[in-house]
């Protein structure tokens, strides 16, 4: 089987992992998320990225499921002393050293996808793991604040400003770009492609966004015209996201945080599937109504074995639809 997985950060890292027991034996692409993509003291951060990387690899830190286990900050200190910023993101010291590779590499005009397949080959994270796109798409948040309307990278936003309440979200340069090699064939060649649990905004919509404004629509695009049924798994649960500022962006972009109304937000011509948590179920009636297949499930990830239950759902969920 063949499985094309649309992935952010730590939501879809994990997903990936309950994913990969539950179907051992598939061949899996992941399409990751690059507009949290940051430059930072001259070395090119991939967040996203470097977070499914070091979760399906082993090295991911376990209780912030982000950054590296055992991690020093040595580098972070002496930068402090020589009074050098940005001081709110803070880089580990094993952290910089995959920095240093990737931004080398870039320079010496490699482009990212290259890059993160040569990273990879150290971790080994048992998917093949390609950003969305090889070109410049960012994603910034504008805010209207005692600064005034202004425009922020969402590193800054989440990181340094903690999501205060956003105005527009915009994926710069992503209608343009071109996504990566290997992507729009994976999703081809998919049998079935999933949407993780990850912000359906900045995660999920930012990878959508990548060649809208291109011949064939991009990645949207190509997903509207797979063959393959496409699954999505809410990241709403109630009225709430289960982790992050998803109800401040999809305010931003004027989406109700609710489990039917992300679906709606995706849409019909999308998705083939939606799994609601199960204290949701009425929702599913809502769903279903806008054109997209539901059904009510367990979606919280307490530990791999739910996680796994939950893809394995998924993928029962994917075949039945593709009857």
């Amino acid at each position: 089987m063949k499985i094309t997985v649309l992935a952010g950060g730590v939501g879809g890292a994990r997903f990936l992992e309950g994913l990969l027991a539950a179907a051992p034996e598939a061949e899996v692409t992941v399409v990751g998320n690059v507009g949290d993509d940051i430059t930072l003291h001259g070395l090119r951060v991939c967040a996203d990225l470097d977070t499914v990387m070091y979760t399906l690899g082993g090295g991911i830190h376990p209780e912030q499921r982000w950054g590296r286990e055992d991690e020093s900050f040595g580098v972070a200190r002496e930068l402090a002393e020589y009074g050098v910023g940005p001081d709110w993101f803070t880089l580990g010291d094993k952290d910089i050293a995959t920095h240093l590779v990737r931004t080398q590499m870039l320079e010496a005009g490699y482009p990212l996808s290259a890059v993160t397949e040569a990273l990879c080959a150290r971790w080994k994270p048992g998917v093949r793991l390609l950003p969305a796109t090889d070109d410049r798409a960012e994603t910034h948040v504008v805010l209207e604040d005692a600064e005034g309307r202004r425009a922020v990278h969402f590193q800054e936003y989440w990181v340094r400003l903690h999501a205060p309440a956003a105005r527009e979200i915009v994926f710069v340069g992503a209608d343009e770009a071109k996504p990566a090699p290997g992507v729009l064939e994976a999703i081809a060649a998919a049998d079935v492609v999933l949407l993780p649990p990850s912000n359906p905004v900045v995660s999920i919509g930012s990878i959508l966004a990548v060649g809208s404004g291109l011949p064939g629509g991009g990645i949207r695009g190509a997903l509207t015209a797979a063959s393959a049924p496409v699954v999505g798994l809410s990241p709403i649960i109630g009225d709430a996201p289960v982790r992050g500022m998803a109800d401040k962006v999809l305010a931003a972009v004027g989406v109700r945080t609710s489990p039917s109304a992300v679906a709606a937000y995706h849409g019909a011509d999308l998705l083939d599937g939606w799994l609601v948590h199960e204290t949701d179920a009425a929702h599913v009636e809502a769903v279903e109504q806008g054109g997209i297949a539901c059904r009510a499930i367990p979606l919280l990830m307490t530990d791999r074995e739910t996680t796994a239950a939950m893809a394995r759902t998924a993928l029962e969920f994917a075949a039945e639809l593709a009857r």
